[in-house]
């Protein structure tokens, strides 16, 4: 019985967290799984955004990526990856384009120093500013 006892070095297992290459294991899983999941998405994202591709195709290409998910991912970025970065550009253009429009719109224009003084000169003739306020006017628009 002893030397059974002796004899019998079997592993004890430490819980979850007890080795520290269980620890990297489960970590490089979990990287390669949170990979596919935002390549997963990338490919849903632009088959919805591929206007050419008809809604039968774009169905055919989800129950694929539900039923053989990997290799129909794979398949899909080999088959359909230039257009998919052709689109991304695209719309990151567009997106760009839109956003510098917007802010163009917000922040509006300096107006020149002639439009300061054709405004001042507009207030002078109505009477509402007096002559010194108009040259302090035209003063600070030229200088």
């Amino acid at each position: 019985m002893r030397f059974i006892e002796a004899v019998n070095t079997a592993y004890e297992y430490q819980g979850f967290w007890g080795s520290f290459w269980d620890i990297i294991w489960w970590f490089l899983w979990i990287f390669f799984f949170m990979a596919y999941l935002f390549a997963l998405f990338a490919v849903i994202a632009d088959l919805f955004r591929d206007h050419k591709l008809n809604g039968w195709l774009k169905a055919i290409w989800i129950i694929f990526l539900i039923f053989v998910p990997f290799l129909t991912l794979l398949v899909y970025l080999i088959a359909r990856g230039n257009g998919m970065a052709k689109r991304s550009a695209k719309e990151a253009s567009e997106l760009q384009s839109a956003q510098d429009a917007y802010i163009k719109s917000v922040a509006g224009s300096a107006p020149s120093p002639a439009d300061e003084i054709a405004k001042a000169k507009t207030l002078l003739d109505a009477g509402t500013i007096t002559q010194a306020e108009y040259d302090a006017l035209k003063a600070r628009a030229l200088g």
